[in-house]
């Protein structure tokens, strides 16, 4: 660990961290430490057996002598133990209380408590001791059987309940989380799964060529049924009613979108937005992203998100060793080349071997690239090759009208309808790996082959490569050939080219579709959409920055 880097861990564990930390040391650092969360099925059940017992009522003092007193919703600390819990339930029996802790799930096959639930409910023993009452017995309410356990509290409880503090603080002081569970049916319903990708982990980080790991089971963690909406009407104004996004234009127009069914706010130009719509917007963890007129992407408003300092901190120690950035930015460039190939091979009417010899060509030099610019060099070198073939993949009918040439890529501002396509998908693309990348906690400025500018996204840039070709240069080729957008589609100002409002409603549409397309990971071989996708990537390189993978394992398709 870098002596200038140093996790102080919380003088107070909580009981429920505890309870995470026994059922899996993984799920624990993720939740406590790097402050992740999903909710689930099971979650928001979870929620609802706990409704009894939320609101506070009574206390010791009000209890007296009544012999069925209840206290619910009870906090208690002890520093000389370093934990802390909300109880559930406290009940009196004679002159001891008895905690009693509820869960939403069934009693286990054994008749007894899971030990997860037991060490749980034997931190509130123990407060309860360190608060001067008599605790003798606990019990865990399972609500799905209607049934209570109790628990003798013992000093073998007792001796299992410190152990295990000690070892979660352990876990909570290293750089890396604790490795996932290798194969575990605890998995399945776990509502990290898709942030702790345990399988996916696994797999990239074996590195011994006779341990077999089991096939990565396909993300648990569907894609949220939520999507972007895009704002484009020049003097739109959005509000809120209720649970409901209000857009009205300057004609009166208005639009209505449940809160629900919103994943972003996109604003192309001058759109006005409330005040109440950015609070509601910023408490749901949902980005505003800001767009000139013209497509550009200029940045995002949003919630604190991520609170994971130590990712960060790797990052930044990544980016500022030019040897370690310079060893990401070859795999980013070279699966970016090959990509750019499978493209042409696709699409090409007739793809030049020469070129597609080239482009191999020059992948395999930029994994042995000695330098940043030499790098730079050989990754325009194969954008040269790529572009200069890119009309070769419209159709006739397409480059009679589209023209573009064989000079290829030109952009502030672009003077023809392709390239005008292609500087709007980049754009878009680079909007959302900014917000895929806020969304697990790194930087989306500070970047390991774009280096860092004023205003430049560099690290959403570098990861967005080896999909340029695959997301955003598809989509302008279905909308090309497919005839979704055509000459009127466009218009000319001052000698630039941009979308008309008709042909931006057709670019999105075209975009969504793209991004739930589901392709086969290369190295996990199961299906997944590109949405999905991005935030595996984003968060397979996290690992590979903090150093709990070795390498990060870029995206190529055949």
């Amino acid at each position: 660990m870098n002596e200038q880097f140093q996790r102080e861990v919380p003088e107070l564990l909580p009981a429920r961290m505890l309870n995470e930390y026994t059922y899996c040391p993984r799920l624990f650092y993720l939740e406590w430490v790097d402050m992740e969360w999903a909710p689930s099925h099971d979650t928001v059940v979870g929620e609802g057996v706990h409704k009894r017992v939320d609101k506070a009522r009574g206390s010791f003092e009000r209890a007296g002598d009544r012999p069925d007193a209840e206290i619910t919703s009870l906090t208690l600390s002890s520093e000389d133990e370093g934990l802390t819990a909300r109880l559930d339930m406290v009940e009196r029996d004679g002159d001891a209380w008895i905690p009693v802790d509820y869960k939403k799930g069934s009693v286990p096959p054994n008749g007894t408590p899971w030990e997860a639930d037991r060490i749980q409910v034997g931190v509130q023993a123990l407060l309860l001791r360190c608060a001067g009452k008599r605790c003798e017995q606990a019990v865990v309410y399972y609500a799905a059987s209607k049934r209570r356990i109790s628990i003798n509290v013992d000093d073998s409880l007792v001796d299992d309940v410190r152990r295990a503090a000690r070892q979660a603080r352990e876990a909570a002081s290293l750089r890396t989380p604790p490795p996932p569970l290798v194969d575990s049916p605890k998995c399945a319903r776990c509502s990290l799964v898709g942030i702790c990708l345990p399988d996916e982990t696994n797999q990239s980080a074996s590195t011994d060529a006779e341990l077999v790991q089991p096939p990565a089971r396909p993300v648990r963690a569907t894609d949220s049924p939520a999507l972007p909406v895009y704002v484009s009407t020049p003097g739109t104004r959005i509000g809120k009613s209720g649970e409901t996004l209000v857009a009205t234009t300057p004609d009166g127009e208005t639009a209505k979108i449940r809160l629900i069914d919103v994943s972003q706010l996109c604003l192309m130009g001058n759109i006005s937005v409330s005040a109440s719509v950015i609070s509601e917007l910023m408490a749901r963890d949902i980005p505003i992203c800001h767009f000139s007129g013209g497509g550009w992407f200029h940045g995002v408003t949003h919630s604190v998100g991520s609170r994971n300092a130590g990712l960060r901190i790797s990052q930044f120690e990544v980016a500022a060793d030019e040897s370690r950035s310079l060893n990401v930015a070859r795999g980013l460039v070279a699966r970016k080349i090959l990509n750019q190939r499978t493209v042409l091979r696709r699409n090409h009417e007739d793809a030049p071997k020469r070129t597609l010899e080239e482009m191999k060509a020059l992948s395999t030099k930029a994994l042995s690239a000695e330098s940043p610019g030499q790098l730079l060099g050989l990754e325009g070198l194969a954008a040269r090759a790529y572009f200069g073939q890119f009309a070769g993949m419209l159709r006739p009918n397409v480059r009679d009208w589209a023209e573009f040439h064989e000079s290829g890529r030109n952009r502030r501002p672009p003077l023809d309808p392709v390239n005008a396509l292609l500087s709007f998908a980049y754009s878009i693309l680079a909007k959302d790996w900014t917000t895929t990348l806020f969304t697990v906690g790194l930087d989306p400025f500070v970047g390991v082959f774009h280096r860092p500018r004023f205003g430049r996204a560099s690290l959403a840039l570098d990861l967005m490569e080896e999909f340029r070709p695959l997301v955003a240069d598809s989509v302008v080729l279905q909308l090309l050939n497919n005839g979704e957008v055509g000459p009127t589609s466009f218009v000319m100002r001052g000698g630039a080219c941009a979308l008309t409002p008709d042909g931006r409603r057709s670019f999105f549409q075209a975009w969504e579709r793209r991004l739930s397309h589901e392709v086969t990971h290369p190295v996990f071989r199961y299906a997944i959409s590109y949405r999905r996708l991005f935030e595996v990537q984003s968060r397979l390189f996290a690992r590979a920055l903090t150093g709990e993978l070795d390498r990060y394992e870029g995206f190529t398709t055949r």
